[in-house]
């Protein structure tokens, strides 16, 4: 088998995450190249969540929406995936589940309830219905009663009920490794792995793994086997090589505010002190932007992590970076939105926002990261762009890239050079920090508290030692000085930063931006089409003698189009198609490579929007 995806479902705080984690790693463990995505309800219990698994001779890049194997951990998720996995597939679930009827699954919203009655014959069908469909679409189904299973199992073990259900999670992914043929060795690595530093939780999971591989007989003809032994990997999420990208290039400070997905971040380096970085979990957004840009102004590296709701409330005090000219980093991780929105689910709703936040104008950067081994390096270049062109840095990720989770090569720290910056050799008395004599519009520039030497600093248009002015010429000159931080920035990155391109001689140019990238690379292949990702937002990349003649389509996360808007008002072209998705849900690469396909044949309509998902 060369590509293997494996789906868990179950109530939201049910274990399924450490169940995802723990078939992820006994794969890689087994020389797989694995990648794993979390779909959760921003509830803290109960409601429906999934999990994929993907496995891989090669490195991947997108998830599927149609699977190889589903592990129903209850009666919802048997329902609400129906027609998602694949004909010859697998479906493992509980008989008893199937003996209740729809109306008695409690966490079902109404919406759901309609779509999925209708689909089972309407009425309050018995939940048995979806069985039959599965089976018509040529899905092996496989009845285990998992929970009894666990209790059994503990029994035999002498634990008590309620030790034996917390070791559910172990008993699905022991049953469909088993189903699978897959070594338990395996899985008994990963389980070591899993609880490390709790060996007798560790001893009973494995116990009860053993004692299910004992009892499971595998498929006689799905099956998955060990690769060759891989070198060494990396299995982390985009907050996590965003986080060791930052650290690369000498991250000192990390202020927060706990907002949905952003905090995953800096939680990951208060749990890592060996790098260094002080992390201050603030009482508001206001104290976070605002404690990072003093940090920035003493001297340290500085960064802050926020979504869309917290990024609002943050704007006055870009501005404020903006003007004094302070090196700060913002990494905005998107949700959906308006408002709450949608909080634990993907969208790049926030382009526009982060264009334009904060009034008046200043230079600011705005970067994309596109994919989870990806957000290391950009996470690095924006500190150091940050650092060198003393402005304030939006480094765009999204919910999808902070929960997808993959196995990558070693990053190499090594690659990244802090960037030292544009700083003053020696100073004394009255210090012009804000020098209209300079080079690209950077000024050298001089920690606050240096001793020996001062200057002002103020949220007003100022001076060059910082003192209020609001004489006109000086006013322009100022202006003038900061803006020309943008041409500067852009010709210090070059084309090879700001953009990359894939088959750019095809009938059909694609362009996107963040974690689009992906599912478009997946989904183009053997296609006449091309692939343009834009990295940087602003300053935008010159890309105007590629999109010449030719026939062009967009692809993003948002309703209203927000990069198609962008690139019209940048290289006066608008895309022939607009594909977009806004549902929540993460693209597929069926629904994507079917949208390229109708633009190809000439069926597909100006504005396409993808649906997939539950």
């Amino acid at each position: 088998m060369e590509d293997f995806t494996w789906r868990v479902g179950g109530p939201q705080g049910g274990g399924i995450e450490t169940a995802a984690t723990l078939f992820a790693q006994a794969l890689a463990r087994g020389g797989w190249w694995v990648s794993a995505r979390r779909e959760y309800h921003s509830n803290i219990m109960g409601r429906h969540s999934y999990l994929d698994v993907r496995a891989a001779r090669r490195p991947t890049k997108a998830f599927f929406e149609r699977v190889d194997m589903l592990a129903a951990l209850d009666a919802e998720t048997l329902v609400r995936h129906l027609d998602e996995v694949k004909p010859g597939g697998v479906l493992i679930y509980d008989p008893d589940a199937a003996k209740l009827t729809l109306s008695k699954l409690a966490m079902l919203d109404g919406a759901a309830y309609e779509r999925i009655a209708a689909r089972l014959g309407g009425g309050d069908p018995l939940v048995a219905k979806a069985l039959e469909i599965y089976e018509s679409d040529g899905v092996r189904t496989v009845p285990l009663a998992l929970a009894p299973l666990a209790r059994e199992i503990g029994a035999a073990l002498g634990v008590d009920a309620l030790t034996a259900k917390k070791t559910l999670n172990t008993v699905a992914v022991a049953a469909s490794l088993a189903l699978l043929g897959y070594p338990q060795e395996y899985l008994a690595e990963a389980l070591a792995a899993q609880f490390a530093g709790k060996p007798q939780v560790a001893e009973l999971n494995q116990k009860v793994a053993a004692a299910v591989f004992g009892r499971v007989e595998p498929l006689d003809k799905t099956r998955l086997s060990p690769l060759e032994k891989a070198g060494e990997r990396l299995y982390l999420n985009g907050s996590h090589a965003s986080a060791m990208g930052k650290v690369a290039a000498g991250l000192g400070f990390m202020s927060y505010y706990p907002i949905t997905p952003a905090t995953d971040e800096p939680f990951y380096l208060e749990a890592h002190p060996e790098a260094e970085v002080v992390v201050v979990q603030v009482e508001d957004e206001l104290a976070a932007v605002n404690m990072a840009i003093g940090a920035s102004m003493a001297g340290a590296r500085a960064a802050l992590t926020t979504s869309g709701p917290g990024f609002a409330l943050m704007t006055e005090a870009l501005g404020f970076a903006g003007i004094t000219e302070t090196p700060l980093v913002i990494t905005l991780y998107q949700r959906g939105g308006p408002s709450t929105g949608l909080p634990t689910r993907t969208e790049q709703g926030d382009l526009r926002f982060a264009l334009g936040a904060g009034h008046g104008d200043y230079p600011r950067a705005v970067l994309a990261s596109s994919s989870v081994a990806g957000a290391f390096h950009d996470a690095a270049l924006a500190m150091n762009a940050a650092q060198r062109f003393q402005m304030p840095v939006i480094h765009l990720m999204d919910k999808y890239l902070a929960s997808t989770t993959r196995t990558v090569e070693p990053f190499d720290p090594a690659s990244v050079q802090p960037d030292p910056g544009v700083n003053a050799k020696e100073a004394s008395g009255v210090f012009p920090r804000f020098s209209l004599n300079a080079p690209g519009g950077v000024s050298p520039r001089l920690p606050v508290g240096a001793p020996g030497a001062g200057y002002w600093i103020t949220s007003d248009e100022h001076d060059e030692i910082g003192h209020i002015t609001e004489d006109p010429r000086l006013r322009e000159a100022m202006m003038e000085k900061r803006a020309a931080k943008l041409d500067s920035l852009a010709e210090w990155l070059g084309p090879e930063e700001m953009y990359r391109v894939w088959n750019p001689e095809a009938g059909l140019l694609v362009l996107g931006w963040g974690s689009t990238e992906g599912v478009a690379l997946e989904a183009m292949e053997g296609l006449d089409v091309g692939y343009l990702q834009v990295r940087f937002l602003l300053p935008f990349p010159k890309i105007e003698e590629m999109l010449e003649g030719r026939r062009l389509a967009v692809l993003e996360y948002n309703q209203s189009g927000q990069f198609a808007r962008l690139l019209a008002q940048e290289t006066g072209r608008r895309p022939d198609h607009l594909i977009v998705k806004y549902n929540g849900r993460p693209m597929t690469v069926e629904e994507v490579r079917a949208a390229f396909e109708l633009a190809l044949a000439g069926k597909a309509p100006d504005y396409l929007v993808l649906r997939g998902g539950v």
